[in-house]
């Protein structure tokens, strides 16, 4: 885009075409809403019409679409997760039992999963992990049981996580945001 200080409907023109696809499965990553993904793409290209004036436009046009496609994919969540906590507060008898045998099973395949996951795990790497994580236990006194230097334990629990994250990669956003859900409540 040749520098200048606002778009022509033209060039808008050519980068929603450009974008818009893109961003809304960029969307779709985070959110499991078609519709609200389109509305926050919407959204970012009518805040950039409108901002055009206070953007530069010298600079590259796809990190900003993307990182405010992001931005407000993170907002949603935010303000979906402040309205669950609304709800949970305001109508726990009204809740079908139903929805709470479904996230009771859903919570029961995340929990072994990350159980499975942690099996997986070389002996001394999980016994690390475990004296880490659940014992909390600092990595000199896990050094000092295990007769190792403070790197070794370093070395050993970045490898468990490393395997772990492969292992529930296709959790981790589930996960991270039921772990914020409870921190939040």
């Amino acid at each position: 885009m040749s520098p200048h200080t606002s778009f022509s409907e033209k060039d808008f023109e050519s980068i929603f075409k450009e974008y818009y696809p893109f961003l809304c499965s960029f969307a779709k990553k985070y959110l499991n809403d078609t519709d609200a993904c389109k509305d926050i793409v919407h959204n970012v290209f009518l805040n950039l019409w409108q901002k055009q004036d206070s953007i530069n436009l010298d600079e590259p046009i796809k990190p900003y679409l993307f990182k405010s496609v992001h931005n407000r994919c993170l907002n949603y969540l935010r303000d979906q997760k402040k309205i669950v906590r609304h709800d949970l507060v305001t109508n726990t008898n009204d809740v079908p039992s139903y929805v709470e045998s479904r996230d009771y099973m859903e919570e029961s395949e995340l929990e072994q999963r990350i159980i499975g996951a942690l099996k997986e795990l070389p002996e001394k790497c999980r016994k690390i992990f475990h004296l880490s994580r659940f014992e909390g236990k600092k990595y000199a006194e896990i050094a000092k049981i295990e007769g190792i230097t403070i790197k070794s334990v370093e070395a050993q629990m970045s490898k468990a996580l490393n395997l772990l994250r492969e292992n529930l990669k296709d959790y981790l956003i589930v996960l991270y945001f039921f772990i914020q859900l409870i921190r939040g409540l």
